[in-house]
């Protein structure tokens, strides 16, 4: 790209990211339409729909809004899944790229670059300017949703319950990554959701994660597993260790429900600098962690009774992680998920999809991704329990697969 070529990119962003300090989230798309058609091309911004199974085109006034593209079966998909830009330019088609769009790390869609006539897709800098302003683009988004119900609505598909209202309101990002560390967490059914919630903080050389599952469904489920998370958080954040977190919890769940509610879970601190792994196990399913391509063990330790049960046992377990080791936090909903004959998925064959997906070389938020679709092919439907997700991989390469 010639130097004014880079300048009028620059000058493109730069009249974008003015503009979105006052433009309503359903003026996004016909913004940076608008803005990109100045240099000759046509974007579309596409957002992946709360399934992850389709990506939805954003409408852009007096411009037809093509069909959502499936994400297994698409170039566009692959882009999503992979977190790559791919050349697509077919005979006698004019050239363009695909571009993920993410927030961070966290994976939201993918842009079309419909380029103009006699530019080389191939030429210097141009994939990295396609990038930049998708990169942007996700931002953007991130920042303009709460700003009304519009881009809400564009990435459902059907309604959604109160109780995964809620939830997703309290969740944070789908993915986070820093240089050695991937987190990633999927739920399903993702538009009714009742009692699972995951958490997560990294600060400094300290990586948070949580993984709770409160008892019942629905509503009630969602508001008793709301209270332990948001209880976990304040005292995580006033300096709690996990025994003062998990008791943080039980005394916010004794003091707004009599009726005994109760919420599993299971709190962990990964030491970046040591490898040391300290955790608390609530009543939940022992986390998984596999090494060198193999389960190396349950972490069975850590026990005492689910949050809201007033146990004042101080069982804190460790265990000593090596680079590349993953550990994988889940609900029962995903080893209990059972078929027309009754049988269930189970812990072994969630970690057969894992080790195979990550030999593939899968960035961990696609690996999650087939695994809630296999859970719910092998129910044949909507999962009957809420079934949850979070992989965590100390890996400077799976950090490294999350990123454009």
């Amino acid at each position: 790209m010639t130097v004014t070529d880079e300048l009028a990119w620059l000058d493109a962003m730069q009249r974008l990211l003015a503009r979105s300090h006052l433009w309503r989230p359903d003026q996004l798309a016909e913004t940076v339409a608008v803005t990109m058609a100045g240099l000759g091309v046509t974007a579309t911004v596409y957002v992946v729909d709360h399934e992850q199974r389709a990506l939805r085109a954003m409408p852009v006034p007096d411009r037809d809004t093509p069909a959502p593209l499936p994400v297994d079966a698409s170039v566009p998909g692959r882009v999503f899944a992979l977190v790559r830009s791919i050349p697509a330019t077919g005979p006698g088609e004019a050239a363009r790229w695909w571009c993920p769009i993410v927030n961070g790390t966290d994976r939201m869609g993918a842009m079309d670059f419909l380029l103009p006539g006699g530019v080389d897709p191939q030429s210097k800098g141009l994939r990295e300017r396609c990038e930049m302003l998708a990169g942007l683009v996700g931002h953007l988004i991130t920042t303009c949703a709460p700003r009304g119900d519009y881009l809400h609505q564009v990435r459902r598909s059907q309604p959604m319950s109160p109780a995964s209202e809620l939830m997703w309101e309290l969740l944070q990002p789908l993915t986070a990554s820093r240089d050695e560390l991937t987190l990633s967490a999927i739920l399903e059914p993702c538009y009714d959701i009742g009692g699972d919630a995951y958490d997560y903080a990294i600060d400094g050389t300290l990586a948070r994660m949580t993984i709770l599952d409160g008892v019942g469904k629905g509503l009630r489920a969602g508001l008793g597993t709301a209270v332990a998370l948001a209880a976990i958080r304040a005292a995580r954040r006033a300096g709690k260790d996990l025994y003062g977190q998990a008791r943080a919890a039980d005394t916010a769940l004794l003091a707004e429900f009599p009726d005994a509610r109760f919420v599993t879970a299971f709190l962990s601190e990964l030491h970046l600098d040591t490898g040391m792994l300290v955790y608390l196990n609530a009543g939940h399913p022992p986390p998984l962690l596999l090494r060198h391509g193999a389960t190396a063990s349950e972490l069975t330790g850590g026990g005492r009774m689910p949050l809201g049960l007033d146990d004042p046992r101080n069982e804190i377990s460790r265990r000593r992680l090596q680079r590349g080791d993953r550990l994988l936090l889940y609900s029962d909903g995903i080893t209990e998920a059972r078929d027309g004959a009754g049988r269930q998925f189970g812990r072994d064959r969630l970690v057969e999809i894992v080790e195979h997906h990550t030999a593939a070389g899968l960035p961990a938020p696609e690996t999650l991704r087939r695994i809630s679709h296999a859970v719910v092919e092998h129910q044949n439907g909507p999962p009957d329990d809420d079934a949850t997700l979070l992989l965590a991989e100390w890996s400077p390469p799976a950090a490294r697969r999350t990123v454009p």
